[in-house]
């Protein structure tokens, strides 16, 4: 099993900053791929960005593109979501999640996730 730990959301202006970070545990050594995913009040969950845990290749959606960033340390267990240039349209509760192949895009796909946590963006 794996346990996925969300922290670093909160409050943030537009065009703020805000940084989320995603602790793993247990069998972490088994991750192949963490994603992260937000999900707006009645809306579906969300693809926004993902990374490749053995080779550090990273993949965005969208809406994340030009604007957050994804990273990883793999000593440490962790993986970052930068978040820059904040829109009041990327509130929501980010969740990370992680699977033991592939890189997918899909939220179905991942086995893996954390509790989420709530990031708002006032304009």
């Amino acid at each position: 099993q794996v346990q996925l730990v969300e922290s670093g959301g909160g409050l943030a202006q537009a065009g703020g900053s805000l940084r989320l970070s995603c602790a793993a545990s247990g069998r972490a050594f088994s991750i192949y791929a963490v994603g992260w995913f937000r999900q707006a009040p009645g809306k579906e969950r969300e693809f926004v960005a993902a990374i490749n845990w053995r080779n550090s290749g990273t993949y965005y959606g969208d809406s994340a593109k030009g604007r957050f960033t994804i990273s990883g340390d793999n000593a440490k267990n962790t993986v970052d979501l930068q978040m820059n240039t904040l829109k009041p349209e990327d509130t929501a509760v980010y969740y990370c999640a992680a699977r033991s192949w592939l890189v997918p895009m899909d939220y179905l796909e991942y086995n893996y996730w954390g509790q989420g946590t709530q990031v708002i963006v006032s304009s």
